[in-house]
C-alpha cells in the first residue's frame, strides 16, 4: 500500500466527501506554499455512504465539471479514504530492527485487524519511544482492498492517475502541521465533521496517537431541522447555516441544532474520555474544529463548554500564499475549514511510497 505518512507537496489532492469534491493544489516546498487550484463540486445525496463509493457516475461528473471549470491540466493525485473499511491502530511491539519489524507486522496486523488479512492493505508506522524502553509504539494502519479498488476506478475513469492513497485522518494532521506551530510535548485534538462522519484524532508533538470516528455529522444537523421545522433537504441546509427560508429564520432552527451539538459533544467527550483513560499523560491542550460544521454560529463557544477545552476554527491556508487576483480572500476565509483533507492530500508528494 502506497505509504500514508510522508509529505512533499507536488500532487493534486482530491478530497472525495459525502457532499462534495475538493480539489486542492500546491506549489512550494517546507513551510513556503502558494494555492496554485482550488475547485468544489457538489455530490448528489448516497453517493458516498460510510466513505464507500455508491454513485461512481456522479463522482467522475464532479471530477471533470472541476477539472474543466478550473482548465486543471495536472492528471497525478492524492486521494483519502475513510469509514469503517479503514482501521488505524496503534499496538506496542517488541524493540526490533527494520527488516524484523516488517516481518512481524502481518501477524501482529491478524490479532488486531477485524477483516481477514488478505482483504486488506496494510502500513504502519514506528512512534516515538521512551529512552530505555523495551516496547515501541507501532502505528497500524489497514484499508480493505475493495475501497481503494472503488477510487482508484473512478479516478481513472476521470482521467486522473492516483499516486498516493491517504487516509482522512491523517491528510488532517499533515493539514495541521503545516499550518501551525507543533510543541514538541503538546497535545492536540482535531476534529473533522464532515457531512455523514466525524473524526476525533489526538495528537503529541504531531504524532498522531488516537483516532475514532463517529457517525454523527453535518447531515445530523439538516435531519434534525427537517424533522422540527417540516422543510426540506435543502432549506434545513440554508437554515443551518444562519439564512433564511419561507416561513423560516436561522433563529428557528437554533433548537433543532442545539439538540445535534449536545449529541455530538457527548460522543467527542467518550472518545477523549477513552484516550485519557488509556493514554499516561491524558491532558489535551486545545482542539481545533475543521469541516463545514465548524462555521455554525454557536459550535466552537459551545463545545468549548462542553468539553473544558480551548476550542478554535482550524485554517489549513494560514500559511499558505494565494494570489487575491485569482482567490477572493473573503472565499477563502470562509471555505477554509472544509479544505483541511484537501490541504493535507495537496502536502503529499509524487514518490511517496
Amino acid at each position: 500500500m502506497t505509504n500514508l505518512f510522508k509529505r512533499g507537496g507536488a500532487l493534486l489532492g482530491v478530497d472525495i466527501g459525502t457532499s462534495s469534491v475538493k480539489t486542492v493544489q500546491l506549489k512550494g516546498s517546507g513551510r513556503k506554499y502558494e494555492l496554485t487550484h482550488l475547485g468544489i463540486a457538489p455530490l448528489p445525496p448516497e453517493a458516498i455512504v460510510d466513505g464507500a463509493i455508491m454513485d461512481g457516475g456522479a463522482v467522475i461528473a464532479a471530477l471533470q465539471q472541476i477539472f474543466d471549470e478550473h482548465k486543471i491540466t495536472a492528471r497525478d493525485v492524492a486521494v483519502a479514504v475513510s469509514g469503517h473499511s479503514v482501521i488505524i491502530k496503534p499496538i506496542k511491539m517488541p524493540l526490533m530492527k527494520p527488516q524484523e519489524l516488517a516481518e512481524s507486522v502481518q501477524w501482529e496486523a491478524e490479532q488486531h485487524i477485524p477483516f481477514a488479512i488478505e482483504d486488506v492493505n496494510l502500513d504502519y508506522e514506528i512512534l516515538r519511544s521512551a529512552p530505555g524502553a523495551v516496547e515501541m509504539d507501532v502505528l497500524l494502519v489497514a484499508v480493505k482492498k475493495d475501497i481503494i479498488s472503488e477510487y482508484l476506478t473512478v479516478a481513472s475513469s476521470a482521467g486522473l492517475n492516483v499516486v498516493v492513497v491517504d487516509v482522512d485522518a491523517f491528510a488532517v494532521a499533515n493539514a495541521y502541521e503545516a499550518a501551525y506551530d507543533v510543541g514538541p510535548d503538546e497535545v492536540v485534538a482535531l476534529l473533522h465533521v464532515g457531512a455523514a462522519v466525524t473524526t476525533v484524532s489526538i495528537l503529541r508533538g504531531g504524532i498522531l496517537l488516537f483516532t475514532r470516528d463517529s457517525v454523527i455529522g453535518g447531515n445530523r444537523y439538516n435531519e434534525s431541522i427537517q424533522k422540527m421545522l417540516g422543510v426540506s433537504h435543502e432549506q434545513a441546509e440554508t437554515l443551518k447555516l444562519g439564512g433564511r427560508v419561507e416561513g423560516y429564520s436561522g433563529a428557528d432552527s437554533q433548537p433543532a441544532i442545539d439538540l445535534v451539538n449536545a449529541e455530538l459533544a457527548g460522543d467527542i467527550r467518550r472518545s477523549i474520555d477513552f484516550f485519557r483513560s488509556a493514554a499516561p499523560a491524558g491532558t489535551i491542550h486545545r482542539m481545533l474544529v475543521s469541516g463545514g460544521v465548524a462555521r455554525l454560529p454557536r459550535f466552537i463557544p459551545y463545545l468549548s463548554e462542553a468539553l473544558d477545552l480551548p476550542v478554535e476554527m482550524a485554517n489549513p491556508l494560514r500559511r499558505i500564499k494565494a494570489d487575491p487576483k485569482r482567490f477572493d480572500p473573503e472565499y477563502l476565509e470562509h471555505i477554509a475549514p472544509q479544505l483541511s483533507v484537501g490541504v493535507g492530500l495537496a502536502l503529499r508528494e509524487v514518490g511517496d511510497k
